[in-house]
């Protein structure tokens, strides 16, 4: 493999904007890629990729390189420098890479496979954490199927077309993909691809989404006719979903705090042909209290730390903070105790969030049916979704009926 500097110091750069100046890794990928119109699609998959990788094994190559935060660009050289070792690339003789210890590299890399947080790349808390709710064996487990590359899992939008139909027009396009058995709707990439620029994709016809994702809407068994209440609908990806399922009859509110994530699924809404959406701003206690007792189908996809998705957020793991688990724990029981009141007598409501940890998941459910406001509930089911069994997102939903 060949490297061209141009190519590096866009990786450098990237790397110091995420580290350093806080940015977030994808939006930084976003960007580089777009800085230069010449690189073709082997460069921006070079980028793309060396950049996820570092972010991905920040600590283990940082331990090995013998650097510490905050990052020189000198000291990112020397963790693309381990990248190269580990992956097997030659050193170009550049004056970056003069006297790298290849062996030294080698041999310290071997030394930290003993220390599951260093080779793992997590740091020590959220390490001692994980160990702490979900034990050793499936905490490990879940550590190495979070450090794997994400799939590209599309849902198709099923108001516009089909999963045949669809495969076969982005197989028309240059785009192989594979049916999901388990997932009606779903298809899996055969290799990574620009699906933002296809015709298919203009069209509406489908959402990318990952494949535990699309477990939640069904999970709601929302049906067409009813008045359902997407309560933290972010940018819609679910919201879209449950369009589909209702098969644009009935009334679909999409709520959020943010009018900028509305409004973003107002645009994706549109090109979806999704017409039962309404989305309204959570701008104050009245909005939840003018919906009390109106929804026949309530989902609640809270906010969360995202530790079920950090193969494809990897920057995460460096920027959650235990302060920031624990203020968002808060806010959950808060959410679960006041949005619920939206749900009529007899209705089904689902909790979910992308992480595997118990005290964000099943605690948070039974502190809620232990409460004032949860004691007129009762929980049907409950599913936690492991990376390491499923392969896709980590995930985790609890169905409760409102009794009457």
């Amino acid at each position: 493999m060949r490297l061209h500097r141009n190519l590096c110091l866009a990786v450098v750069e990237g790397i110091y904007h995420i580290f350093i100046e806080n940015q977030y890794a994808d939006k930084v990928v976003y960007q580089m890629l777009k800085r230069d119109k010449r690189w073709g699609s082997a460069d921006r998959k070079f980028i793309a990729e060396t950049t996820y990788d570092i972010v991905r094994w920040q600590r283990l190559y940082a331990s090995i390189a013998d650097v510490n935060m905050p990052f020189t660009r000198e000291n990112i050289w020397r963790l693309l420098s381990v990248w190269l070792v580990l992956k097997g690339i030659k050193h170009p003789d550049w004056p970056q890479f003069t006297d790298t210890p290849t062996r030294r590299i080698k041999g310290k890399f071997d030394e930290y496979s003993k220390h599951r947080a260093i080779i793992q790349s997590i740091p020590d808390w959220l390490d001692e954490m994980g160990e702490a709710e979900l034990g050793a064996k499936i905490w490990g487990k879940e550590l190495e199927a979070q450090n794997e590359k994400a799939k590209v899992i599309l849902r198709t939008n099923t108001l516009k077309t089909n999963r045949k139909d669809l495969k076969l027009k982005l197989q028309s396009e240059g785009i192989e993909s594979n049916e999901l058995k388990t997932h009606p709707n779903a298809l899996e990439l055969i290799e990574r691809a620009n699906v933002f620029q296809t015709e298919a994709f203009k069209d509406g016809w489908f959402e990318v989404q990952d494949a535990s994702s699309q477990l939640v809407a069904d999970y709601l068994e929302a049906e067409p006719g009813m008045r359902v209440i997407d309560a933290c609908a972010g940018a819609g990806g679910k919201t879209l979903h449950l369009a589909c399922n209702m098969e644009n009859k009935g009334q679909l509110l999409a709520l959020d705090l943010y009018k900028s994530k509305l409004n973003q699924l107002k645009t994706r809404a549109k090109r979806n042909g999704a017409h039962n959406i309404e989305t309204r701003i959570i701008d104050s206690t009245k909005v939840i209290k003018k919906l009390k007792d109106s929804a026949d189908r309530l989902l609640l996809d809270a906010p969360c730390s995202g530790i079920g998705v950090l193969k494809r957020n990897p920057d995460a793991k460096w920027k959650l903070t235990p302060e920031f688990i624990d203020n968002i724990k808060s806010i959950q029981q808060e959410i679960l105790s006041s949005y619920t009141r939206m749900l009529k007598p007899g209705g089904l409501m689902v909790y979910a969030t992308c992480s595997v940890l118990p005290s964000e998941n099943q605690n948070q459910i039974q502190q809620f049916l232990a409460s004032e406001a949860g004691q007129y509930f009762e929980l049907q089911k409950e599913q936690s979704i492991f990376a390491h069994k499923c392969g896709y997102d980590g995930f985790y939903m609890a169905q409760m009926r409102k009794m009457e």
